[in-house]
């Protein structure tokens, strides 16, 4: 760190140290009452130095405001926990850690490094499964913050917070286990000055430590970027995609010990999960004509490169070689793929779109693209009009061609 981010990083820990007081959590108290009635923030913040004095009453409102944010995701945890902006926007989901959690230890391990402990996500998933964390970073907010949150929590007997290099101790790793754990977990930082590295060598630590730590330590996962090229994912590795809210949330690679298949592909929804595996290349789908339905993949699904197992299952086939849409015959009842009903297919033209549309009575359209340029949002714009009908306009390309399905069209009327 350079002088200037090592002095905002001492003032952060100071802060946060400082809301872990008595006084701090009542000063955090406060302020959530006033977040939560609705306060403006110019008077509340100013009721709020009134009441707690002006050392503490900034760290407190933006803590509580994170707080606030926290919560859909946290559920009650996230009134004990404290988060700045940049962990609370890279803390990855409870419940997803919980899973991570119960899979790793699912073989007996129970003691687990935190290679990059962040405000402590996994460090708590793992204590709560009943492991001996030891949560590592560099940053020392990211250690504040994760030792806040297992005192918080009540996990704090668990979790040893140390300062730590993770690229050293996994080259220092010895006879399966990395600080003397039989277990890790590595969340590799993937952005760096605001901006996402793509190239994984540029990770920290980078991927020559990603490939070490699977080697050395089976009992391992590494998460990963979702877009990772699948030639990087070293032999006898379990490589994982997990989507829920309609995106790709985490993409994971299990050590040899815990990987129990080629590629898996897992989707998160309403409570349930849905996993799909396969122990070698299925290879692609076929390619076909566009059939009565059209069919949009799960983004895990596609990650994952299993599509075709759900082609086959469905009957369908690829509108195009390039193109992730499936079309089939009927509607599918899988929960990988949403499906739409074709109403019309045509060559791309916005003149021929906006004429149909009219005829057939739509005023308000949903559009979807794959393989295109267009601005779904202001296509849409381009082809509101008068109907009082809806439909989805799908741009896409369709044996090379650019080409456009309506689905699903409701109301209106057909001239």
């Amino acid at each position: 760190m350079d002088p200037d981010t090592d002095a905002q990083a001492a003032e952060t820990v100071r802060q946060l140290r400082a809301l872990a007081t008595p006084e701090g959590a009542a000063a955090l108290a406060g302020a959530g009452r006033l977040l939560d009635a609705g306060a403006d923030p110019v008077a509340g913040l100013t009721r709020l130095r009134a009441e707690v004095g002006a050392d503490l009453a900034g760290p407190a409102w933006g803590i509580a405001r994170q707080r606030r944010k926290a919560r859909p995701v946290f559920g009650p945890d996230a009134d004990r926990m404290l988060f700045t902006s940049d962990a609370l926007e890279q803390a990855g989901r409870p419940e997803l850690a919980a899973r991570r959690a119960a899979r790793l230890l699912a073989g007996g391990a129970d003691s687990v490094a935190d290679l990059g402990c962040a405000a402590g996500t996994d460090t708590i998933a793992l204590a709560r499964a009943g492991a001996r964390v030891l949560a590592v970073d560099l940053d020392p907010v990211a250690r504040e913050l994760t030792a806040a949150n297992v005192e918080a929590l009540g996990l704090a007997d668990d979790v040893w917070v140390v300062a730590g290099d993770a690229a050293e101790l996994v080259a220092a790793a010895r006879g399966g286990e990395v600080a003397g754990c039989g277990a890790a977990v590595l969340d590799p930082a993937r952005r760096a000055g605001g901006r996402r590295q793509l190239d994984p060598d540029r990770w920290s630590p980078p991927w020559s430590t990603v490939a070490m730590l699977l080697e050395k330590v089976p009992t391992s996962v590494v998460k990963v970027a979702p877009g990772l090229d699948h030639e990087r994912v070293p032999t006898g590795i379990e490589a994982e995609w997990v989507s829920a809210g309609g995106s790709v949330v985490e993409a994971l690679l299990w050590g040899p010990a815990v990987a129990a298949t080629w590629r898996r592909a897992t989707l998160v929804r309403d409570g349930a999960v849905h996993e799909l595996t396969a122990d070698a290349d299925p290879g692609h789908a076929p390619v076909g004509p566009v059939r009565g339905w059209l069919h949009e993949p799960d983004p895990a699904l596609i990650r994952s490169g299993l599509m075709s197992l759900v082609a086959a299952d469905l009957g369908a086939t690829l509108v195009d070689p390039t193109i992730a849409y499936l079309s089939s015959d009927a509607v599918a009842g899988s929960p990988w793929v949403s499906s739409y009903r074709v109403d019309e297919v045509l060559p791309f033209s916005l003149k021929k779109l906006k004429a149909l549309l009219r005829a057939r009575g739509v005023g308000r359209v949903v559009v979807k693209k794959r393989g295109s340029p267009i601005e779904p949002e202001a296509l849409a714009r381009q082809l509101r009009g008068p109907g009082s009908g809806t439909a989805t306009v799908v741009v896409t390309r369709v044996a090379g061609a650019p080409t456009v399905l309506v689905c699903d069209v409701r109301g209106g009327h057909s001239s």
